[in-house]
């Protein structure tokens, strides 16, 4: 699992500065000088991390060869923490608790003895710890895009970005900002000159009787996040009332299904959240009773074809993360031309995503929004039989 083998979870920042162009011994330096065990950087629950390079969780050599593919920096993140289990502690409290008690007239330990049976089995659970046979060790795969100067996290756990985010700024110098469904949208209107549109976005309205729309998991009223749940729905509709392929900004195509897994969620928190896993789950009765009664999708797996390449993916809605996805096989026979061209299918791939998604930002920040709105409006009213009538 990772960048370069099998299916890949990728979560996209944005780094600070300009970008390096090219990366070299001065890159993989600084690597070292923080890799894990090389100098201490422990927070105040006693996590410690640090650098790998990536070839497993043990691996501290860092190498031009190894580490630079493509005009990209390849490393990891390893976080070490202590996981006492829980039940062993149980376990060694009854033990010290059994003995302090065992002369008590009553029979039953008093509260010091309870508190004094805790403390006991917590320093011998603290001793057995010092030779690591409770560390757990994890490493998260990181991959610096020199061309789009992007950091791509083999993870969307924000714990463990957060201390992703440290370490990088004490390492390079620099900072990275999450490329969110909100910031993405700004970026992308940016290019044409539409960022007002963003800026003026509030939650749509794709049922009636509802009030004021909200969207609960998007607090923040200057948060544009929720545009990501605006355009899985959005893609929902396209594919089922009009094509399932798509002309993008480019002038090529890219064939899109919803497949495999759809997580739904009431945006005001009141019916909860619901998940299916199917085939075709957008094409299932529950699915679609669920956004005519005013859920948002918040996952959503996809097939998309681009220029004769598939990828299958699960793409998380607020966030635009990828995960679970799937590559082309490569027909490539050379190690190193394998690993080039897995470079070569994420940009493809990120570039796909970004082009599919800036349909929908040129629909939803133009003046035709309302229109699209009213057809999305019917459509939801609709039994729900496909009605794909030209391609968009």
């Amino acid at each position: 699992m990772g960048f370069f083998s099998g299916r890949a979870t990728c979560a996209r920042y944005r780094v600070t500065g300009r970008s390096p162009r090219t990366f070299g011994p001065e890159q993989l330096e600084q690597l070292a000088k923080h890799a894990i065990g090389r100098q201490r950087h422990a927070s105040g629950d006693g996590v410690e991390v640090g650098w790998t390079a990536a070839d497993h969780i043990l691996d501290t050599d860092f190498d031009l060869a190894k580490n630079i593919v493509n005009d990209t920096l390849h490393f990891a993140l390893r976080v070490d923490s202590q996981k006492v289990p829980a039940d062993l502690l149980r376990a060694y409290t009854a033990v010290e608790l059994r003995a302090l008690s065992a002369e008590n007239p009553s029979g039953h330990p008093s509260q010091r003895q309870r508190k004094e049976a805790r403390a006991s089995a917590a320093a011998r659970l603290e001793a057995e710890s010092a030779d690591g046979r409770y560390l757990r060790r994890k490493a998260y795969e990181v991959l610096w895009d020199a061309q789009s100067n992007e950091l791509l996290v083999g993870t969307t756990a924000v714990t463990i970005v957060d201390r992703l985010y440290t370490l990088f700024q004490v390492t390079f110098n620099r900072t990275i900002e999450p490329l969110h469904a909100g910031k993405q949208a700004f970026r992308l209107a940016e290019l044409r000159e539409q960022t007002r549109g963003v800026d003026d976005a509030a939650p749509a309205a794709f049922v009636g009787g509802e009030g004021k729309p909200i969207v609960a998991w998007c607090p923040d009223e200057t948060s544009r996040d929720f545009l990501g749940n605006e355009f899985l729905l959005w893609l929902w509709y396209v594919l089922d009332a009009e094509s399932d392929i798509i002309r993008l900004s480019d002038d090529s195509e890219v064939s899109a299904m919803l497949a495999r897994t759809l997580v739904l969620e009431c945006p005001r928190g009141q019916t909860g959240r619901e998940s299916i896993t199917s085939a075709g789950p957008a094409q299932l009765p529950e699915a679609r009773r669920a956004i005519q009664a005013g859920k948002l999708p918040r996952k959503a797996g996809l097939t998309l074809a681009r220029h004769d390449h598939v990828y299958e993916l699960t793409l998380q809605a607020e966030t635009l993360a990828l995960t679970s996805i799937k590559f082309p096989a490569s027909e490539e026979d050379d190690d190193r031309a394998r690993l080039e061209e897995r470079v070569t299918q994420l940009r493809h791939l990120m570039e796909t995503v970004d082009l599919l998604y800036d349909v929908f930002g040129r629909h939803r920040t133009s003046a035709s929004w309302t229109k699209d709105l009213a057809k999305i409006q019917k459509w939801l009213k609709e039994d729900g039989s496909p009605q794909r009538r030209a391609s968009v």
